[in-house]
């Protein structure tokens, strides 16, 4: 289990029942987490006051209920850098802050490296990666399919001091680009891929991660450079484990990298309680 360090803004403050109490700055949020199936020590919406809960619909989805005013839009930190969110569908802010473990060894990664670099940052939402990547100094290509999310991420780039960094934003399907980077002969020194549990194509067909991870991952690692310093594979479905990720990469890769795998984590009040929050498989090379 790896946890996330040096979160000032950010706590879980208390989990059971199905529900995570977390604080973001000064806004206190109550949402639903399938992995909590533990009871609460005490009724988290009655004595936990938050600000605002995630309802969950019987139809599927949900909304927020607001206890009390929330802003529109509300800053948090991690080091150096700043995130804008607000409060958006499937429960979502606009950043996961258990993804400041894998930001912490990207930016060590690539100052360890003493070089310039070039990063591919896949279904990369708000930014947290490419912001710690941009932070180290290497030149980051940003790809997510929501025009929105990209205009947040160079929002938060600017926020955070970096909006005059080597940083394009690509609004576009992940696999779509990566056929084509890999037609221009373009590479990367550095990749992430973030890919959603689900999706839907263009015409309303559905899959699932599971079913097209692998062959993903195995026409992604082609835009490797003859020099690559890391590759990072982050996964939120609770059926993929972190040695699946592994063996994946590591097939993927023909073993040419070292491929750890761990599952990520958060801390909670109760120092015996840590929450689990997803997969993640980081292969290095030398």
């Amino acid at each position: 289990m790896r946890l996330a360090p040096d979160w000032k803004d950010y706590e879980v403050i208390e989990t059971g029942n199905g529900m995570k109490l977390e604080r973001f700055g000064k806004i206190r949020l109550l949402r639903p987490d399938p992995q909590i199936i533990w009871d609460a020590p005490y009724d988290l919406e009655a004595e936990g006051r938050p600000d605002a809960v995630y309802r969950r619909s019987k139809a599927g989805g949900g909304l927020w209920e607001y206890i009390k005013k929330v802003p529109d839009e509300f800053c948090v930190s991690w080091r150096d850098l700043r995130f804008a969110l607000k409060l958006m569908g499937f429960k979502h802010t606009g950043i996961f802050p258990e993804q400041a473990y894998n930001w912490s060894r990207i930016r060590e990664l690539i100052e360890a490296s003493g070089r310039k670099i070039k990063v591919l940052n896949l279904f990369a939402y708000t930014g947290g990666a490419t912001l710690a990547a941009a932070a180290s100094g290497a030149e980051v290509t940003h790809v997510d399919a929501a025009k929105a999310m990209c205009e947040r991420a160079g929002k938060n780039a600017a926020r955070s001091g970096l909006g005059d960094r080597k940083i394009r934003y690509i609004v576009d399907d992940c696999l779509k680009f990566v056929e084509r980077e890999i037609r221009r002969g373009n590479r990367y020194d550095g990749i992430i891929m973030d890919p959603p549990s689900y999706g839907r194509g263009p015409r309303g067909e559905v899959w699932k991660l599971e079913d097209t991870v692998f062959g993903f991952v195995k026409k992604t690692v082609e835009l490797l450079s003859e020099e690559p310093v890391f590759f990072l594979i982050n996964s939120y479905t609770t059926g993929l484990q972190p040695s699946v990720m592994k063996n994946i990469a590591d097939i993927c890769l023909n073993g040419s990298g070292k491929t750890e795998a761990y599952e990520l984590g958060l801390k909670t009040s109760r120092k015996e309680v840590i929450l689990p929050s997803g997969a993640s498989s980081l292969t290095t090379f030398k």
